[in-house]
């Protein structure tokens, strides 16, 4: 049987969708996600939404999964955004928009791409939502300690800038953290009490033990981590400071520190044993880890000209 050949008509459709799949390919998406049953079941209360009452928070993952599957065989670069139900009824009644409706949706996702994202790159949606949230926690941190360091003002004394001056000050803290804590693997928590929420900050960073090895420390959790420090110290208040450091053939050592005004005080070996092996909501006694050993802190700290 003799195949039909192509007319001019033909050729230049297939050429004309061949061109718009290969730009489809260039085209991003952002998939907004639910990351809680609570926030799915407000979902469901939208007619448009496309899952009714009867679904459950498993299924709707299913089908985000291969949903994201489905974008990624194609070629397509997906963000995953978080979704917050809250956040989308404030957005429709400032704009005027009708909630229970796909375009609405749309266009709400597609402005979440400047928030809290993470790209798609093949794993299981259910690893996903920990780590979306993580994303959202880290970035409402940030931007909170960051307000907080704006609204600080001057120094009555000097008439320096106290956030910017603390905010150099905690640069130069975890400098000397991470250099005195010797070669290996480091993992440092800041928490601070604030008045809205509490600021936590983590940082991983890797010190070579060779000679001028500069320790590395990726970008986005060295200024998470500065700029939650550098709040509690220009709030003035309490909080802390823990350090871990695991290295070949030795056992781990933890050091602490306390926040006080101003002041990045380092606590005693004692100090660092009693808050380490304490229950922090019951206040019970916690055993100590084995292989671990209970340091002192080191002095990292150079006080400011408005914190004497």
């Amino acid at each position: 049987m003799n195949a039909t050949p192509d007319t001019p008509h033909t050729t230049n459709r297939r050429t004309t969708t061949s061109r718009r799949r290969a730009l489809r390919r260039e085209v991003p998406s952002t998939v907004g996600l639910l990351t809680d049953p609570g926030d799915f079941a407000a979902m469901r209360d939208y007619r448009t939404f496309g899952f009714d009452q009867h679904e459950e928070y498993a299924d709707y993952l299913h089908h985000v999964d291969a949903l994201l599957r489905s974008l990624a065989a194609q070629g397509i670069h997906t963000t995953v955004a978080l979704f917050d139900p809250g956040e989308y009824a404030d957005y429709c009644a400032e704009h005027g928009l009708d909630p229970d409706s796909p375009r609405t949706r749309t266009r709400f996702t597609a402005e979440l791409a400047g928030g809290p994202t993470l790209p798609y790159a093949g794993q299981p949606v259910e690893e996903l939502v920990p780590l979306l949230v993580d994303e959202a926690v880290r970035q409402s941190t940030w931007e909170y300690a960051t307000e907080l360091l704006a609204g600080v003002g001057a120094c009555a004394d000097c008439g320096e800038d106290i956030g910017k001056a603390s905010f150099e000050r905690a640069a130069d803290m975890l400098e000397r953290l991470v250099a005195g804590a010797g070669p290996g693997h480091h993992h440092l928590v800041c928490s601070v009490p604030a008045e809205e929420q509490q600021l936590i900050a983590v940082l991983h960073a890797e010190a070579a033990g060779r000679p001028g090895g500069r320790p590395r420390v990726q970008g986005r959790e060295g200024l998470d981590f500065v700029t939650v420090l550098a709040a509690g110290l220009a709030l003035g208040g309490a909080g802390g400071l823990v350090l871990r450091s695991t290295t070949d053939g030795f056992r781990d050592r933890v050091h602490g520190w306390r926040l006080d005004r101003g002041r990045l005080v380092a606590l005693t070996a004692a100090a660092v044993f009693d808050a380490y092996c304490t229950d922090a909501d019951t206040g019970d006694p916690v055993p100590p880890e084995p292989g671990v050993e209970y340091c002192p802190g080191y002095e990292v700290d150079v006080p400011g000209p408005h914190r004497e």
